[in-house]
């Protein structure tokens, strides 16, 4: 069942699993998908942390501990899931080791509530970086305008960075600019670049939910053939940028000092619209050094029937961007569209995430000591 995650990671595209839990960890599953699999990576984000603590599995000793000791909400979370992340982090070693750093990563956010404060973020990332303290970690920032001076700042320090929350062609240049820029300073400073790794996270399937919902709103015959198209080319010519950045003179000269390519992820792959092929966000986006970051109901669907069948992205670029000027005549703003799903993305994280400390703090309060 796993030729075609064979396939595809033979193609170049890495493999991670867009989901984390304790009892994954726990129970050996996280392990089996890396054997049986091909997983060699793992990202969460405050949505996953909030289903996995809110079922509660494997949380109680911890949760009890905490209450015991009468820390902060804010306190317990960080503790709860850095814990999940330090574990997972080792359990995925051999990957980081066999691929020189390359993979066997693990990816958490910072508090999504500072998205637009840059001082806030970093002293942030600094802090989620000592608290796990594997080599194998990676900090995921969203690429707001905040967040591209943090990026940079992060990196510069030494800190691998997972960018996320990237929806346009735009902010994407500006988030492998931010890159450049953060290793430029690393090497100033003396630092190893060798020991720096970035990924850029494009998110896919939510820019066809908004698109598609305009288009049927228009009904046209012309507008329903658009349908579940914008979202692969817009992740295309994501590529074409990547690319073409990663081939510049600025590139060369930092590759040249041993820094590593900020890799291309494909985030947000699990198709919404049932009439499309569930593997749509795979299938149509395997291109070399490129990672695919899936949620697990996927990663089976690949495994089952994913039609893997080489380079999907080169050489397509002329007909995405045609797809995109097609919506644009239709009175489809790209730029109304990418920056609507960047701000909801930024209020869905800080929701998941206040949701987050909501359940812990009825957890918490129902194990705190009594008073005498």
């Amino acid at each position: 069942m796993t030729d075609a995650l064979e396939r595809l990671s033979g193609e170049g595209v890495a493999i991670w699993l867009d989901d984390l839990s304790r009892k994954r960890i726990t129970s050996g599953n996280l392990a089996e998908l890396i054997d049986e699999s091909h997983v060699v990576g793992v990202t969460t984000n405050p949505t996953i942390f909030q289903k996995a603590i809110s079922a509660g599995d494997g949380y109680d000793g911890q949760l009890t501990d905490l209450a015991t000791r009468r820390v902060t909400v804010e306190e317990a979370v960080r503790m709860i899931t850095t814990a999940d992340v330090r574990d997972a982090a080792d359990v995925l070693r051999p990957v980081f080791d066999a691929t020189e750093g390359l993979d066997g990563r693990v990816s958490i956010e910072v508090d999504p509530r500072l998205a637009h404060e840059t001082a806030a973020t970093v002293a942030e990332a600094k802090q989620l970086a000592w608290l796990v303290d594997r080599p194998n970690l990676f900090v995921k920032i969203p690429a707001t305008r905040a967040g591209l001076p943090a990026i940079t700042e992060v990196l510069a320090r030494g800190i691998s960075v997972n960018v996320t929350l990237i929806f346009s062609l735009e902010r994407y240049r500006e988030v492998m600019d931010a890159f450049l820029a953060g290793l430029e300073q690393a090497k100033a400073a003396g630092l190893d670049l060798a020991e720096i790794r970035s990924v850029a996270s494009f998110f896919v399937s939510r820019v066809d939910t908004e698109v598609d919902k305009r288009l049927d709103a228009l009904g046209t015959a012309e507008a329903k053939a658009l349908r579940g198209r914008a979202a692969v080319a817009n992740a295309r010519l994501a590529y074409e940028a990547y690319e073409e950045v990663f081939s510049s003179d600025r590139w060369l000269a930092l590759e040249k000092a041993g820094g590593h390519k900020q890799r291309p992820l494909w985030a947000s792959t699990g198709v919404k619209d049932k009439a499309y092929k569930d593997t749509l966000y795979v299938d149509d986006l395997v291109a070399p050094g490129t990672v695919n970051t899936m949620p697990e109901s996927t990663l089976h669907a690949v495994a089952d029937h994913g039609g893997i069948e080489g380079d999907a992205v080169r050489g397509t670029y002329t007909g995405a961007r045609a797809d995109l000027d097609a919506l644009e005549k239709l009175g489809i703003s790209y730029d109304e569209v990418v920056g609507l799903l960047e701000d909801e993305g930024v209020e869905k994280f800080a929701k998941s995430w206040t949701d987050l400390l909501d359940s812990t703090r009825v957890e918490l309060e129902r194990r705190a000591p009594k008073e005498a």
